[in-house]
This record gives structure tokens, sequence and C-alpha cells, in this order.
């Protein structure tokens, strides 16, 4: 007991350490060490932000006071995404370095002076790496992941740690260090996972990029569930040293972008051979000099890919997502794409079984504890019986405790499915003449918060080893983002780059959450009146007025030509193709002829808003279908 209570107050004061680093983001405004800029990070590319810097138009050490301002205002207020865990308490004394450097003629290279968020299972010399889970929030690794070290290499400043689901055992991002993550496209939604805090950090503007870590879909959901960019690269692509692991034969790590070229950027500093890893070597003479590049608007053109029909869904919930999934088949054959059409595949098959996570992540785990000196629990066992995790990893933490060897029968099965499967892909592939197969990332938007998240097509390129892409595809009827997957042959992510790219430039499709607007030039509410009068006298008129960032709609109608006790109820309806449709909200009920009051919109409420098909009803006892007045969204500069 006397060691148990020892390692409790260890981690409480490696919680202090996390929570005072994190207080750091109010403390550093608050205290002028940021300074004052006028310059606007929201949305901003690492192409744009770097030609400010070379302009003299913002330095390293704005950036990294504007970021964390966008990161006071909106990770604990606000929307309260909760995305961040740690900020670097060296933030500003490495903007400073980069900026001397810079002002030395010392550039080295496109992300020279630009803060990135990491996930919270990368290690990070001088903070903690967490992978979630209060076992480890006083785990300080005693050097950077490969992938961090290019980072800082590459001349980028690690702004913060990001949350993630714990262990990176799921995809909603709920973790005993932070809690839940939230998604700023609606905040009572989750962010995917594993990767969820970085995906909603980069899709807040928290930083320019962020990096995640993909073992089946980590990194590509979060990225089709905020309109990022994602890709998990060829198995081999980029070090998986320094990554808290899940299966090392599954895990990748990578970037989240808002766009393609900072992701191309972004794998241009990352990605490479590492001796510490072996599976590394692979990558050998199969990495263009830079995968910018290769970025063509015209990549389209005269490409032949394939859409994966039994990866669609056909139930009625991934109805919404094959909608935006088959106007994104026209949209890349308007771009002179040929979308060949295959017949039903094997690959359901090869995946069955094949997974290896709950196999190898015990092992795993433990040689990473066992290479990290600082670590206060030293096995999965040690941190099970400690209690030290959240509930919701017991079950699958419980079920690794049980495998007792990888000497096994069953391991050697599911590891012989890989290549397999991967042969029946480049082979489809070869024998349809395709640069990539295409499908959804996720067949369903993300779920309220506290459901669970079906519809993922991880496995593919998770089991295969091949490289996928997710980018954005536009938005469900829900209001939620939804991602185009492209899964590619071999080293072949230049092909899918390319792709991505002309696909992205054509339709644009990313748009920023409304949660999280500009604190430069932060959008006013939104004013709408609505009237109307009927020929026998009986009329309604009043107000809506929106906040954007919390989609909180505050109203006033009025009715009149009516007594009181003539208004039945007060309504907001939504209309079906223009013509009447059922009651979305309720704004007052029986004998009121005058309802005030306040509202907060869904995701899918905000698009219906902004599209024209929302109207105010007013039901009485004369008229039951009532006096309607359509909502129309004002022009906007």
């Amino acid at each position: 007991m006397k060691v148990q209570a020892q390692r409790a107050a260890r981690w409480r004061a490696g919680l202090l350490v996390a929570t005072v680093a994190a207080a750091g983001v109010g403390c550093g405004m608050s205290s002028g060490a940021g300074g004052e800029t006028g310059f606007d990070v929201t949305e901003k590319s690492i192409t744009e932000i770097a030609a400010a810097l070379d302009a003299g138009d913002v330095t390293s050490r704005e950036l990294v006071a504007a970021y964390l301002a966008r990161i006071e205002a909106y990770d604990q207020r606000g929307p309260a995404l909760n995305a961040m865990v740690v900020i670097n308490p060296n933030a500003f004394a490495d903007a400073d370095a980069r900026d001397a450097e810079r002002a030395e003629g010392q550039v080295r290279g496109p992300l020279h002076g630009i803060p990135v968020v990491v996930k919270d299972n990368y290690d990070t010399a001088g903070m903690p790496t967490s992978a979630g889970t209060i076992g480890l929030a006083m785990s300080v690794p005693p050097d950077d992941a490969f992938q961090v070290r290019r980072l800082r290499e590459a001349g980028a400043i690690i702004l913060g740690k990001t949350n993630m689901h714990e262990l990176a055992r799921g995809i909603t991002s709920v973790s005993s260090i932070a809690g839940q993550t939230r998604n700023p496209y609606d905040p009572t939604r989750n962010p995917g996972g594993s990767s969820g805090g970085t995906g909603a950090a980069v899709a807040a503007s928290f930083a320019a990029v962020g990096m995640g870590s993909d073992t089946c879909g980590s990194i590509r959901i979060p990225s089709a569930h905020h309109a990022l960019v994602g890709l998990r690269g060829t198995r081999g692509l980029a070090s998986g040293d320094g990554i808290i692991p899940l299966s090392t034969t599954q895990d990748i790590g990578g970037p989240l972008a808002r766009s393609v070229r900072d992701l191309a950027i972004t794998l241009d500093a990352t990605v490479g051979v590492d001796p510490a890893d072996e599976t590394t070597r692979r990558s050998e003479g199969r990495i263009p000099a830079s995968y910018t590049d290769i970025l063509d608007p015209r990549g389209l053109q005269g490409a032949r890919v394939a859409l994966l029909e039994e990866l669609l869904g056909d139930t009625g919930a991934d109805r919404p997502v094959r909608t935006v999934i088959e106007a994104a088949v026209e949209e890349m054959t308007a771009q002179g794409a040929d979308v060949v059409e295959i017949g039903e595949t094997d690959f359901g098959s090869l995946l069955q079984g094949a997974s290896l996570i709950g196999l190898e992540f015990k092992f795993d785990f433990d040689a990473y504890l066992a290479n990290t000196p600082g670590a206060p629990v030293r096995s999965l066992a040690e941190l099970v019986e400690l209690g030290l995790y959240h509930q919701v990893v017991d079950r699958v933490n419980r079920a690794s405790l049980e495998v007792e060897s990888l000497d096994t029968d069953e391991y050697r099965e599911r590891l012989a499915k890989r290549g397999p499967l991967r042969a029946a892909v480049e082979a489809l592939l070869d024998e349809h003449d395709l640069t990539a197969l295409i499908y959804p990332t996720i067949r369903q938007t993300a779920r309220p918060i506290g459901q669970g998240q079906p519809g993922s097509n991880c496995s593919l390129s998770a089991i295969s080893g091949l490289p996928a892409i997710t980018v954005p595809a536009g938005y469900a009827a829900d209001g939620m983002p939804v991602g185009l997957e492209m899964i590619g042959r071999e080293f072949a992510e230049a092909d899918l780059l390319r792709l991505a790219y002309a696909y992205e430039q054509a339709t644009r499709h990313r748009r920023a959450p409304e949660s999280t607007p500009s604190l430069i030039d932060p959008p006013g509410p939104v004013v709408m009146d609505v009237g109307t009068e009927t020929a026998g006298g009986l009329g309604l008129r009043g107000r809506l007025v929106l906040d954007r960032t919390t989609r909180g709609l505050t109203f006033s109608v009025s009715v009149y030509g009516v007594t009181d006790d003539d208004v039945l109820f007060t309504h907001i309806h939504r209309s079906h193709d223009g013509a009447a449709g059922p009651v979305v909200h309720l704004l007052g009920r029986r004998g009121r002829a005058r309802v005030s009051g306040d509202l907060t919109l869904s995701a899918a409420d905000l698009r219906r808003l902004r599209d024209g098909e929302l109207y105010v009803d007013v039901h009485t006892t004369e008229d039951l279908v009532g006096v309607r007045a359509d909502i129309e969204w004002p022009d906007e500069e």
C-alpha cells in the first residue's frame, strides 16, 4: 500500500505540472508575453503563414500568442472543445529562437517558426506524454519521438499536446486525463478518434497543422469528422519510434491538416528512414524530393478510380453519408476522372478476424514502458491493478491482459492475412488500371457524445498496410462533415495526394466551424426579421438573432389579428421542398400571442437556416394550418 500511495502522490504531482502548464495559456497572454498582433491565424495555411513571416507581417512569437488566444477562448470556454492537454511551457522561447534565426537569414524550410500540435501519445522531451491515461500523467520521456524531432529540426514550434481516446483504443476521444473532446462543428457530438483532440484543434485553428496516429482509422476518422485532410501512409513510410503503441504492426503516425498542401509540407518533414524503426527501411528510394511538387489542380483528368459500393452502407443511418459520397463521385467525373464500376470483392472475408490490436497491445505497451524510465507504471497489468485509467477502456484492457503469448496459431493466422489482402487490393487496381479505390472514411457522421460511433471503414488500409487519404467531400443533411477516402498501391502517396489536391481545389468543400470564429474580426450576430399577413388580417412579425459561436437563437414573435385565447402554438418548422414540413422547435404554447426566449440550434438546424428551409408558423383555433413566415438568411458581404 505504501508503494501505491507513493505512486499516487507522484501522479498527482505530475497532473499538477500538466495543469500549471495548461494554465500558462492565460498567464502568457495576460502578462503580455505574447504581445498583440493584427495577423489573423484563423484558417491560415502554412504557405500563407510562411509568406507573412517572410514579409515581416508577423513573428513566430506573435503566432504563438495568437494561437494561444484562440485556445483560451475556445478550448475551455465558448464551445469548450477540450482538445488540449498540455501547453508547451517553452513555446515562446522556441518562437524567439526561430525569429532570431529568421532575422539572420537562416530559414530551415516552410515550417520554420510555425506552431503545430501533437497527439499526446507522441514522446515530447520536457512535457508529459500520457496517451490519455492517468497512469502516465507524469511520464516525461527522455527524448522526442522521431517525427517530433523531425518537426523541430524543420523549425516547427511544438505548441502543445492534444487529447485522444485513452490509449488510442477507441474513436470518440474520451480520456481519464482530460475527459471528452468535443467537435467544433457541433459541440454536442464526438470528434472521432483516437486523434480527436488533434482533429478538433486543427479544425478550430489552434495551430497550423497537427500530428495524429492511425492504427485503424485514428487519423482518417477525425479528419473526416472535421473537414480535414488526413493520410495513413504505407507501412514503413514514417517512423513509429517514440509513439506509445497500440499495435506496432498496424500503427503509423502522420499529419491532419486543413489542406492537401499543408499535409504534403508536413509529410516532407516527418517521413523517411529511422534506424530505430526497421520498417522505415522499406521507404528508401520511394519518397519524392517533395510531395508538394506533385500537386496538380488537373490531377483528376484521365485518372481512373472505382467506388467500392460494399463500403457505402445501405441502412437508413448510412444514407446521409452515402448521398454525399455519390455526389462526390459526380464531382470527380466532372473534373475528368473515369469512375469505373466493379462488382463485389472478397475483401470482407480477408478482413474477417485480421486485426492485431487486441493481441499485440499488452506486449507493445509493456515494451514502451520498459524503455521509458520515468513512466510511473511499468506494465498494463499494473495500470489496471491500480485503476489508473478510464472505464471506457476497461473491457479492452482486461481482454488484453488475458493474452498470454503471441506465439500462437491465432496470432500467426491473423498476421498471415495481411499479405493476401494487400495483394487482392493491388490486383484489383491492376485489373482495372485504377489509381485508387474510393469510399467513405466512415459511413455515419459524428454521433452525439455518449453514443457509440458506428460505420468505420478503417480496416482496408490498416490491415493491408496500403496508403489511404481522406479529403473533405461535403456535409451531410445533419450539417456534419463527410470524408472521401482513397486507397492506392504501396508507397503511392504521391498519386493519392495528386487526386486529393485536384478534388479539393475543384470543390473547396472545407469551411471553418461556426463555433470558433476569428478573434481578430469576429462575426456579429445574424439578425433575421420575419413577418407576414393574411388577407383576413391575421399576421405575425418577429425577430430572430443568432449567435454563431454558440448557435444560440434568441427569438421574439408576436401574432396580431387574434386574441391570446385564439393562439394554439408558435413553432419553427422545416419546409419540405418549399412546402409545409414538420415542427423543429416549439417557441410558444397555447394562449400566448407574444412569445420570446432562447434555444440552441443543432448543426442540421444551422444548415437549414442558412439554406432558407426554416419558417415560423403560428397555429390558431380558427386556422389550424396557421400563418407562416419564412426565415431568410441575410445577404453577407
